[in-house]
């Protein structure tokens, strides 16, 4: 048991929050709850610090609901978008509400009985039988246009360079997202809604719509996280090859763990406290070591460790660790061969390749290094680097008696060439 607010203060969590708050969650165990909008059918890095706010809400005593919002997802957020999102069909629609949904469930524990158990909803659940008419007379009553228009996500839309503008569909948004926080404060008794700081329009819209659909008898309460961002203001969350997937067949643990070893420093002091539940002190410490070492790169290790293992398991970290090792020369032909195929390739990504037949099985070794593999420039340049015993075949040195074979085929179908410590080649055998 902790102080909810006050762990997240220190961890810089904390943008917004309505009067109140506070007193609130002093006061008694609250029930509070997270959206997330099914744009895809798993969540990326971006989707993790609300997924850990909702664990350290459990953490402090208190009761998290996830909505995943298949109502919603159907409309499109306008918040931050200068541009009207693609309508998705309902199969796809499905399949990402599913995907999500088993997201989720890896962080936070549905089954638990206990009577803070977290609680997983969807609001198309009680939005697919309420009419047009219904929602226009008992919600699109309560809120002027005057008070929707005055909104950051519409301003800007309406003021965008583009001249797209806002189509009345994404213009109810905010109505649906504030129908939501009334349902379930009715229905479940939730009184707080969490989200990141894009959200507070959405968020307080939600509070005002309680507040006029209850006579103004309410105790309804919001609160935003900053939006994460790399030091130099970028957005945070993607590589050169995209999203970093929480999805282990969507960005490999491999790749997933060196993302968080490669953060620069100064990203690296905040997002250890944003991204992991070690504990201020020991925070303190690692940034204090790191610091007097920065070569040793402590935070980033700490960090990879750390969201790794939340993520994917120790297991997965493990094989990440050693897969990281492969390109230092501390691996073996062995090690090389555990590798799953995706993070073989991760690991060499960019090392130059060349597709063959099996009857590259059949050729002198000369020959093998040279015009067959398209390693080497010529016959003589392999006979010299076997000479000074500097060629390796899946890390393990050769001599000229060497005979490769179908038995050294990494996930049968790769062999690694390699000349001295860092030229590489990779033989794809089809």
């Amino acid at each position: 048991m902790y102080n909810f607010l006050e762990e997240l203060q220190w961890r810089g969590l904390i943008q917004d929050t309505t009067p109140g708050l506070e007193e609130q969650l002093n006061k008694e165990k609250t029930t509070g709850y997270i959206g997330f909008d099914p744009t895809a059918d798993s969540l990326h890095i971006g989707s993790l610090v609300p997924i850990l706010i909702l664990m350290h809400y459990r953490k402090a005593g208190h009761k998290p609901v996830a909505l995943v919002g298949g109502a919603t997802g159907m409309i499109g957020d306008p918040t931050g978008k200068s541009d009207e999102r693609n309508l998705l069909d309902e199969e796809t629609l499905a399949k990402n509400v599913e995907g999500i949904k088993n997201v989720l469930s890896r962080f936070l524990d549905f089954d638990a009985t206990d009577e803070n158990a977290p609680v997983l909803v969807n609001n198309y659940d009680w939005m697919k039988d309420f009419s047009f008419i219904d929602f226009v007379r008992d919600v699109g009553k309560r809120i002027t246009v005057n008070y929707m228009m005055a909104k950051d996500s519409v301003k800007k839309r309406l003021s965008g360079e583009s001249g797209v503008g806002m189509s009345f569909t994404e213009f109810t948004y905010q109505l649906i997202q504030g129908y939501d926080f009334h349902h379930l404060y009715h229905d479940m008794g939730v009184k707080f809604q969490m989200g990141g700081s894009d959200q507070w329009g959405n968020m307080t819209t939600g509070t005002e719509l309680i507040r006029r659909m209850s006579d103004g008898k309410t105790e309804a309460f919001a609160m935003t996280c900053p939006l994460v961002t790399k030091a130099d203001g970028t957005k945070f969350g993607k590589s050169e090859g995209g999203n970093i997937w929480l999805d282990a067949d969507k960005t490999s643990v491999y790749t997933f763990y060196q993302f968080w070893l490669n953060v620069a420093d100064e990203d690296a002091e905040r997002f250890i406290k944003f991204y992991t539940f070690l504990d201020k002190e020991t925070i303190e410490k690692l940034t204090a070591e790191h610091k007097e070492e920065p070569h040793r790169r402590i935070l980033q290790n700490a960090l990879a460790d750390s969201v790794t293992t939340l993520v994917h398991g120790e297991e997965e970290l493990e094989l990440a660790k050693k897969a990281s090792q492969i390109l230092f020369g501390k691996s073996t032909s062995e090690d090389l061969k555990n590798l799953n195929e995706q993070t073989f390739l991760d690991v060499f990504e960019g090392v130059s390749q060349q597709e063959v037949g099996e009857d590259i099985f059949e050729l002198e070794l000369l020959d093998f290094l040279s015009e067959g593999s398209g390693f080497l420039a010529s016959k003589g340049e392999a006979r010299r680097a076997l000479k000074e015993n500097s060629i390796s075949i899946n890390k393990d040195k050769i001599n000229d008696d060497y005979k490769p074979s179908k038995e050294d085929l990494i996930a049968g179908k790769y062999l690694l060439l390699q000349r001295g410590k860092k030229n590489y080649h990779i033989v794809i055998v089809k």
